[in-house]
């Protein structure tokens, strides 16, 4: 082997390896194949390049294990000691520190520092590249890399693609992470984000008019979107601008607001459209104030305060009271009025004789 540092070295056929330059990796030394021998009628072939044992045909030779004979057959020197294949691969084989299974005596094996690889097993851990002839860096976390990504791994990676992001190269940081401007996109649409708002959920960004279509409550009138604002009615969302009456169409919130028929309405349109007429004054029944309790009696309503005997004013809520076309009255006043064919009260016969006409009802809270 000669001193000259830049100068590959040599190395038999039945030792194979590969020398690296000690200024690349302090940690960097040689990395060996296995010495495969075969014992032959007259001698084998030690693993050191100048050792050779003879042996005649009346010595026998066994594998260390099993005690097969190995004349004329192939094995491993393991200790100084020869194995048949079989038992090298069963009781010796080392484990690959890449794919965890073991280095068979067939396949070639390559160490560096205590830790053992199939050929093919040792690449570069960020590019993949085969390593087997070609020099490397060895990571102080254990992981064997090419020159060129051992060079780079200090440098920031891009989240999205996990590539080296380059100094100089347009890229968004957010939360201590790093992209580059086209691998940050959205989560739904997969569309770059670049310089627009955006909401994240977790680890996922989305663009402002995907994350209002996934996430945003929608109204329950026109079924958009509510982005802002916006105002709740038992238990639904909606738009400000959506809640209105549905006459006028002045907004309804903070407002006094009656529904009727799924339809909102402001107290005037209310008394002016829908509201009932009271069969007293013949002004609309709000349900609002004064109004809040009415009397409802077949197809005619009151409000409480006007459903009182026509003759002695006498509120009927709650009252037995006689109806003389659209006039209430309560039973004094009827008899007295000559409506004793209605009901002959006081003396009139039992309630299930007493006239239709004489009735007890009671009031109704709310509009009707």
């Amino acid at each position: 082997m000669t001193n000259n540092p830049n100068k590959r070295v040599e190395f038999s056929s039945n030792s194979l390896g590969v020398w690296l330059p000690p200024s690349f990796h302090p940690s960097i030394s040689l990395i060996f194949f296995k010495t495969f021998l075969k014992a032959d009628m007259s001698y084998y072939r030690h693993s050191g390049p100048r050792s050779y044992l003879s042996s005649t045909m009346t010595e026998r030779f066994d594998c260390f294990y099993c005690r097969d004979n190995l004349q004329g057959k192939k094995y491993v020197k393991k200790d100084e000691k020869p194995v048949c294949v079989r038992c090298f691969d069963k009781l010796c084989a080392n484990t690959c520190a890449e794919c965890r299974k073991p280095i068979g005596a067939d396949a070639k094996e390559l160490t560096h520092k205590n830790r053992h690889w199939h050929e093919s097993c040792f690449r570069c851990a960020k590019c993949y590249k085969p390593l087997a002839n070609e020099s490397f860096a060895a990571k102080d976390d254990g992981k064997i890399m090419c020159g060129k990504c051992g060079d780079r791994d200090g440098s920031p990676r891009c989240q999205g693609c996990y590539k080296v992001i380059t100094p100089g190269s347009k890229n968004v940081e957010y939360k201590h992470k790093v992209w580059h401007e086209e691998c940050f996109i959205c989560f739904e649409c997969k569309q770059p984000i670049r310089t627009q708002s955006f909401l994240s959920k977790g680890d996922e960004m989305y663009c402002t008019a995907c994350n209002e279509k996934k996430f945003s409550k929608q109204c329950f009138r026109c079924k958009e979107a509510i982005t802002s604002g916006g105002i709740t009615y038992q238990d639904q969302p909606w738009h400000s601008e959506c809640f209105v009456c549905n006459t006028c169409k002045k907004p309804l919130a903070g407002a006094r607001f009656t529904a009727h028929e799924d339809q909102f309405y402001c107290v005037n349109c209310y008394k002016a459209d829908v509201a009932k007429k009271c069969s007293g004054c013949q002004n609309p029944i709000t349900g609002f104030g004064r109004g809040t309790n009415v009397v409802n009696y077949e197809d005619k309503t009151w409000h409480e305060y006007c459903f009182n005997c026509k003759k002695c004013s006498l509120s009927m809520a709650h009252k037995r009271f006689v109806i003389n076309g659209n006039d209430i009255y309560c039973p004094d006043c009827a008899k007295k009025l000559g409506f004793a064919a209605l009901c002959a009260f006081p003396g009139c016969p039992d309630e299930s004789e007493r006239s239709h006409s004489e009735t007890l009802l009671d009031v109704t809270h709310g509009v009707q």
